[in-house]
């Protein structure tokens, strides 16, 4: 990171002279006082100008990409991380690509969706406003949704049959959402969520009318 010195008669000015020659706003800039500087003899003789070295702050993409590399270099799994910003919605789809991407999805997504819990974390520690992170590796958050609507399927088939509900699986809020959207417009089943986190599941039964 390039560290600049600017002068002027005080800090303040220093400051905005930084600004205005670095063409950005002044909380955009990490600066230090390196002298405060002094007016001298009555404000004429020995005065001294006041110094400050300055480095520009990185935006919260470079910070979110430079966070992920340092992750994933501690998890020793060679990882290129793609970060797509959309400001104006306040998204940030992260994805993930390299040799072994099986590690970072792990046994039903849980390490994926920890990764982006403790991404999450860090990009709204680091945020004004809050940003929905969405993580993903070789588009496996589609596949797993496909799959899901098909067991969802599957099931409700079984509960019409056997008349009798069935408990799915643990999983997390968005896999329970899959379900209960799969099946809302089911003229047969409904769908409820019971038990508490991280073991809530999914319910399928037949409606009362039915």
């Amino acid at each position: 990171m390039e560290v600049r010195e600017f002068k002027a008669k005080t800090v303040d000015e220093a400051i905005t002279a930084a600004t205005l020659e670095l063409g950005i706003s002044s909380d955009q800039l990490e600066y230090k006082v390196i002298d405060e500087g002094s007016k001298g003899f009555l404000g004429i003789f020995n005065t001294k100008p006041a110094v400050i070295s300055v480095t520009v702050k990185k935006s919260l993409l470079e910070r979110t990409q430079a966070f992920c590399e340092e992750l994933f270099d501690a998890m020793k799994v060679e990882t290129t991380v793609n970060i797509d910003f959309k400001e104006e919605d306040n998204v940030m789809n992260i994805d993930l690509s390299g040799s072994d991407m099986g590690i970072l999805i792990g046994k039903r997504g849980q390490t994926l969706d920890a990764l982006q819990y403790l991404i999450s974390l860090y990009v709204n520690r680091e945020s004004d406003a809050y940003i929905r992170v969405k993580l993903d590796t070789e588009n496996y958050r589609e596949r797993r949704k496909v799959t899901l609507e098909k067991l969802a399927k599957k099931i409700a088939y079984t509960v019409k049959r056997t008349k009798k509900p069935v408990a799915l699986e643990p999983m997390n809020p968005y896999e329970r959402r899959v379900i209960h959207s799969a099946l809302q417009n089911d003229r047969y089943v409904c769908t409820k969520s019971e038990g508490e986190e991280p073991y809530r599941k999914v319910v399928i039964m037949l409606k009362r009318d039915r």
